[in-house]
């Protein structure tokens, strides 16, 4: 991959050499590291089925980050108030769109049961289970639904990726190219992997992060680039990425679904084995907020501190990435522009003030430098961006080779990975 040492932020000596380090805080060890993960959120209008999940089977598909030979999944009810019974659950290695490898199908118990039923506001772990699964391949996850479904189910909008739902209890051999389609996930929330050797990177984010303007089914997020580029490097084929952006998400209040100070715990620090933080979140604030709120930046700055607080707390690793360009896009002006500027200042200078008594980023992660037109810095590059907001594929791919990059730097000057509550 190419070296883009000019793109990572003047941290290095100083945030390399701290990953080296012990945990401020003692963790317990775990067998068990994130492999795949999405936050979840109310449904809008429009983001259900046309008809109830109820009596339905829902065939899901994920592209997973690191492999294993056991794994577990974890539904979620979280953002309803009415239960949800499901009468089986299987996971397989996906082919082309809905189909899968039969021979592979695995279903999985909850409590030595099959069935299960997940009240309001509950989330329940599925028993451990053998299970070959490669790193950067697509699995998918078949539910059958009961009697009784949610109204507005538990879900991820931003999929990006296509679901396929049939009348009936499905089996392995069951055929779903004919059923109804939805780019939503439902009542999916993670996959952890077993492997002591394993950490994982939790990103909190908005719809560039979910991946507004990659491909639908493609699996060409920045993150989806990021998982693939850590795989494919010696230093680091231990990381695992989870992607928790949510499009149109703010971080201070506003935006869609839960605020970043709301959801953080749930969202980020509620994923297993973590040892590392990004946080990549801020554009909403600045584009909703900015032209009429000239203390947003601050804002955002002093939620950033409450992220970091709450990271260094339990020992992990908290890294900023700069906001990238928005001119050209209906978010634009001269004084949102200032504020995004006033915060990627800072963002990307806290490195260098680690004795001011104040809380910092551990690093920069600078999308901002790798996407901007060098011509125009307040746009992004037209070769990359998708409606002047967003990025295309290829911009996604540039900003996962630099995320890339960021981390296999320090895991090559450290001579370990970045430490984990897996260590």
């Amino acid at each position: 991959m190419k070296r883009i040492n000019l793109l990572l932020c003047a941290f290095l000596s100083t945030a390399m050499l701290a990953c080296a380090q012990k945990p401020t805080t003692a963790r317990q060890p775990s067998e068990w590291t994130g492999t795949w993960a999405t936050a979840v959120e109310k449904p809008g209008q429009g983001d259900m089925p046309q008809s109830s999940l109820s009596n339905r089977s829902l065939r899901q598909i994920v592209h997973v980050s690191l492999g294993g030979e056991m794994l577990r999944l974890r539904l979620s009810n979280v953002q309803s108030s009415t239960p949800v019974d499901i009468k089986s659950v299987y996971i397989a290695d996906a082919t082309y769109m809905s189909r899968i490898n039969a021979a592979t199908a695995t279903y999985l118990t909850f409590g030595g049961n099959r069935n299960l039923t997940l009240q309001g506001g509950e989330e329940m772990v599925s028993d451990v289970v053998a299970y070959h699964l490669r790193p950067q391949q697509r699995l998918a996850i078949t539910i059958n639904y009961g009697e009784r479904t949610p109204e507005e189910a538990s879900c991820h909008r931003g999929s990006r990726t296509t679901s396929y739902i049939i009348t009936g209890e499905s089996t392995p051999e069951s055929d779903f190219s004919h059923g109804e389609e939805a780019v939503h996930w439902y009542n999916i929330a993670s996959i952890d992997v077993k492997g002591r050797c394993n950490t994982a990177i939790a990103i909190l984010g908005n719809s560039i992060t979910d991946g507004r303007g990659s491909t639908t089914d493609a699996q060409d997020r920045w993150t989806d680039f990021f998982a693939e580029a850590l795989s494919e490097n010696s230093a680091s084929t231990h990381m695992g990425v989870l992607n928790l952006g949510i499009g149109g998400n703010c971080v201070v209040r506003g935006g869609l679904s839960e605020p970043g100070v709301v959801r953080f715990d749930r969202d980020v620090l509620g994923q297993t084995g973590i040892g590392n933080i990004i946080i990549f979140e801020g554009t909403n604030d600045i584009g909703s907020f900015g032209e009429h709120n000239p203390n947003i930046a601050d804002q955002l700055i002093a939620a950033y501190q409450e992220f970091i607080r709450k990271g260094h707390e339990r020992g992990l690793k908290v890294y900023g990435a700069t906001i990238t360009p928005v001119k050209g896009s209906f978010y634009y002006s001269e004084k949102r522009e200032a504020q995004r500027q006033r915060v990627n200042e800072w963002i990307r200078t806290t490195a260098d003030k680690a004795t001011d008594g104040q809380l910092h980023f551990d690093g920069c992660i600078d999308f901002d430098a790798a996407v901007r037109d060098p011509q125009d810095p307040a746009a992004l590059r037209a070769d990359l961006q998708d409606d002047w907001l967003h990025l295309n594929p290829a911009g996604y791919k540039l900003m996962g080779e630099v995320a890339a990059e960021f981390f296999i730097q320090i895991c090559m000057t450290s001579q370990l990975y970045p430490i984990s509550s897996n260590f």
